[in-house]
């Protein structure tokens, strides 16, 4: 472990250096990041899951600086370069720009116009005109003449010591931190439409001819000049203006005012033309590309972390049904754990007959499987659906919910739903998917890639190596904070757990299938492969319901099982009833059993885990209707005050559903009737909010909606003058949940065999 690397975090971070010691020392150790913050508080002085998850990224980070350094030092040995003052300067580089910047002299490079004039002679020459000392150019130049060289006359002669200089400067660590800087502080992203991409790159008109400086640039817009660009649509540059840049350069190696250093401003003009302001705008785009991606996956993660940690209605009796008039609704029908009892498919809005037919169907299946709750999928006539099983007396007194359907399909495509349902096609998979994501949206969205859930921000266009590790930490996060119930948790639920991945998982699952449910954690050590290192990181957080120990469906880690067990004598009571009794729990003097390895920390995590065993994290799930006046986007009239739920958070809004298969844009700057600077400051994701009706681009299948007490009543000219900028407003595939096809224009065929049935 580098002394060194520990120091740098510890200031990075405002930490004791002993906090980053111990905390590397766990990760060597095998440990995870919900472990280390929940069981390993004493060690660490309490750091939470965003302390221990900083310190393991900067780890890496400096692990793959070091990587490098011992790259170029190499490189500098084998090529003859390195020498003491150029080692102590690699070595004491603290990132890796400056590592760069170091060896880009001694790089090994293509062969270059400097390059060429050198083996033309010409770098005395170079160094002549460089020092500036006021000696003729001319005259200077006509000696180093040689047609042999391919060094006709004095001018060729210039231009070749010019190159050089060029070069020189490109490579001056001074002046490219100079130059870096007014990159950082001046430069301008611009975009232009190419030539005859009118048509073609439509959704990219707000770029055609756009402008703006980096710094002010967030990144939603960044990363669609980005596609634009990738998509031949539009050209991109990033550049400060060349005056200013120029100007920082002559201050560095302008040293005199005659013709010398006349020769010396005209290499220096060249050099950034030609080598530093494309050197820099490379290194500022990565830069620019890398901030972008943070902040979109930041974006995204947060909105993951949402929607897996949404209420569960928790175990009910669930028919859930996938709207599809023309193949009919598929119905299923589920246990509280999630088994498919029944499936059958019903028409309603095929014509009158079908429709009574399908409301007998309906009214038998609720009363047969004693269905307390159903999951209605929010696709196309989902709302026309949700308003005939309410119509129906046997779903009087039972909760009907709509249920966001995204990913859905691709869940019911996947290796997963085809391993849980072998004989079973497409359909009744998403239905399954449907029900069993309002039980527990945490257990059935683990199934799901995260990027196909709609959620996100531009996420198929940043680092998808970064998003992965991200998103993989966000999920162990909820996972493990929420506790997993082994002997009815999924195979990919599992893999979450901290200790575990897919081979343990799948181990686990296969001994429940072979021996019945696990009685005990103890007995997890049966299963093969769960060595002591994985019981360790595991153990915590799965839970056993109905084990002879009560404290193995909790979250006290079987490690502390002995220090409950005293903590119990001392009150006089059992373990089991002591989980029962907060006030003994309160009676207990947890400073009497403070040892040098459980402090204060451990022991009220586990005097709060005592008085509420096993308790799940999350909110109590609450009901939730659309109203009953709009079921479409042409039902919308401005000024329409209406409940939603948000269903996206982006950096420039809200995306949120009112029921007319299209979310509306609550835009930034309507979300509060004060100044926002942040949307997730105000709202997230599966928020119940109401929202004020300010515009509808029925054309454009477009809503603009508003959150503010009074928002101000705008025509769609001062609406987009006044509160949006590009791409605020565009739909695109990755940005928010966006119209799918199938449900930009609702069927009204179940409408109209309602009302011919007789349902409003």
């Amino acid at each position: 472990m580098n002394e060194i690397h520990f120091r740098t975090i510890a200031a990075e971070l405002s930490l004791d250096i002993t906090q980053i010691k111990k905390t590397a020392e766990l990760f060597s150790d095998g440990a995870t990041v919900p472990f280390i913050a929940r069981y390993r508080k004493e060690a660490t002085g309490s750091l939470d899951e965003v302390a221990v998850s900083a310190i393991r990224d900067r780890l890496d980070q400096l692990a793959e600086l070091d990587k490098r350094r011992e790259a170029i030092l190499k490189s500098l040995e084998e090529h003859g370069h390195l020498n003491d003052d150029l080692q102590k300067s690699v070595n004491a580089a603290k990132t890796l720009t400056e590592l760069e910047d170091i060896y880009l002299p001694f790089r090994p490079k293509r062969r270059t116009r400097a390059t060429i004039a050198r083996e033309r002679g010409l770098e005395p020459l170079a160094d002549i005109l460089f020092a500036q000392s006021g000696a003729d150019p001319k005259t200077e130049a006509a000696s180093f003449v040689d047609p042999e060289k391919e060094v006709e006359t004095s001018d060729d002669a210039l231009a070749g010591a010019r190159d050089i200089i060029a070069e020189r400067i490109n490579e001056d660590l001074a002046v490219r931190e100079a130059v870096r800087k007014v990159f950082a502080d001046r430069a301008v992203i611009r975009s232009k439409m190419i030539t005859g991409k009118e048509d073609e790159g439509a959704k990219f008109r707000d770029y055609f001819e756009w402008e703006e400086k980096v710094t002010d640039a967030p990144s939603h817009r960044i990363l669609a000049m980005r596609r634009g660009e990738k998509e031949g649509i539009l050209t991109l540059r990033i550049e400060p203006p060349e005056d200013e840049a120029l100007a920082v350069i002559e201050t560095r190696v302008i040293s005199g005012t005659g013709d010398d250093s006349a020769q010396v401003r005209e290499a220096a003009a060249d050099g950034y033309r030609r080598l530093l302001s494309a050197s820099l705008e490379t290194e500022t785009r990565l830069q620019t590309k890398l901030d972008a991606d943070e902040e979109a996956i930041r974006v995204f993660s947060g909105n993951i972390r949402e929607l897996l940690l949404a209420a569960p209605l928790g175990r009910k009796r669930v028919m859930a049904i996938d709207p599809g008039f023309r193949t009919g609704c598929k119905l299923v029908c589920l246990d509280p754990q999630g088994k498919l009892l029944f499936t059958d498919t019903v028409y309603p809005g095929q014509g009158e007959a079908k429709t009574k037919e399908a409301g007998k169907k309906l009214a038998q299946f609720i009363e047969q499987y004693e269905v307390e709750a159903v999951a209605i999928g929010n696709g196309t006539g989902g709302r026309e659906l949700e308003t005939f099983v309410r119509s129906l007396e046997q779903a009087s007194g039972i909760q009907v919910v709509m249920v966001n359907e995204s990913g859905a399909s691709v869940y019911s495509a996947s290796e997963v739903a085809r391993d849980e349902f072998p004989e079973h096609d497409l359909t009744v998979r998403g239905a399954v998917s449907i029900g069993r994501r309002l039980m527990d949206p945490l257990a059935e969205f683990v199934k799901i890639d995260p990027k196909s859930i709609g959620v996100g921000q531009y996420q198929h266009d940043v680092d998808q190596g970064d998003l992965k590790n991200k998103l993989d930490d966000v999920v162990m996060s909820c996972v493990n904070g929420v506790g997993v119930e082994v002997n009815t948790a999924s195979k990919q639920l599992l893999t979450y757990v901290s200790g575990l991945g897919p081979q343990l998982a799948q181990n686990i699952v296969d001994y429940r299938d072979e021996n019945g449910p696990f009685t005990s954690r103890s007995q997890l050590k049966d299963v093969p492969r769960m060595g002591p290192k994985a019981f360790e990181q595991a153990a915590g957080f799965l839970r056993i319901q109905g084990a002879s120990n009560p404290l193995d469906a909790s979250a006290v880690h079987p490690e502390r099982y002995k220090v409950v067990d005293r903590m119990a004598k001392a009150v006089s009571a059992s373990v089991e009833s002591l989980m029962k009794d907060s006030a003994k729990v309160d009676a207990i003097d947890l400073n009497q059993f403070v040892s040098d390895d459980v402090g204060l920390p451990t022991l009220t995590d586990i005097a709060n885990e005592l008085k509420r065993p096993g308790r799940d994290p999350r909110e109590q799930f609450e009901s939730f209707s659309f109203s009953e006046e709009v079921n479409k986007i042409d039902d919308l009239k401005t000024g329409m005050k209406l409940p939603g739920i948000v269903t996206n958070v982006t950096n420039f809004g809200a995306f949120v559903d009112i029921g007319v298969h299209q979310d509306g844009l609550v835009h930034i700057s309507q979300l509060a009737d004060k100044f926002v600077t942040d949307p997730n400051d105000v709202v997230k994701v599966q928020q119940k909010v109401r929202v004020t009706v300010m515009e509808v681009d029925l054309p454009r299948n477009r809503i603009s909606l508003s959150m503010k007490a009074a928002p101000e009543q705008t025509d769609a000219r001062s609406s987009s003058k006044n509160n949006t900028r590009p791409g605020d407003r565009e739909p695109k595939p990755q940005n928010g949940r966006q119209p799918r096809p199938e449900r930009a224009k609702p069927d009204s065929a179940l409408a109209d065999a309602l009302k011919r049935a007789g349902v409003s």
